[in-house]
């Protein structure tokens, strides 16, 4: 008999992490690598984990993830976005505390695109008065 597998699409800015649960040692795997290989800073590790450390299921469940576009803030926001959807798909009675932490909502915010005549989004060329 297979082991059950719970997976889910975590999302944020243009990153798209595809993240599968199932129960193990605690071991996170990401794009076929250990977190410590995959991810350098010590922040974007601690906010992969919050999910889990939430619920207490740290250490309990061996984590695979696939992640691709975006750089390193918005694919570790993407993780733990895909975690907390499976963690519900793995236990329906974390709802009510991912969901008031905040977890379970897709950050929406993506950069806005820059206007022609602009150097940037919002910026302005300095106004000559003379």
């Amino acid at each position: 008999m297979q082991e059950q597998r719970y997976s889910a699409t975590g999302k944020r800015k243009s990153s798209v992490a595809r993240v599968w649960l199932q129960p193990g040692t605690g071991r996170i795997v990401i794009n076929k690598k250990p977190i410590d290989e995959y991810v350098d800073r010590e922040t974007h590790k601690m906010l992969i984990a919050q999910p889990l450390m939430l619920t207490g299921t740290h250490g309990k469940l061996d984590i695979m993830v696939n992640v691709k576009g975006g750089g390193t803030s918005g694919q570790a926001g993407a993780i733990k976005h895909g975690i907390s959807k499976a963690l519900l798909d793995y236990n329906p009675e974390f709802r009510q505390v991912l969901k008031r932490a905040g977890f379970l909502t897709r950050d929406s915010r993506v950069k806005e695109r820059k206007k022609y005549g602009q150097p940037g989004a919002r910026a302005r060329y300095q106004y000559s008065k003379r």
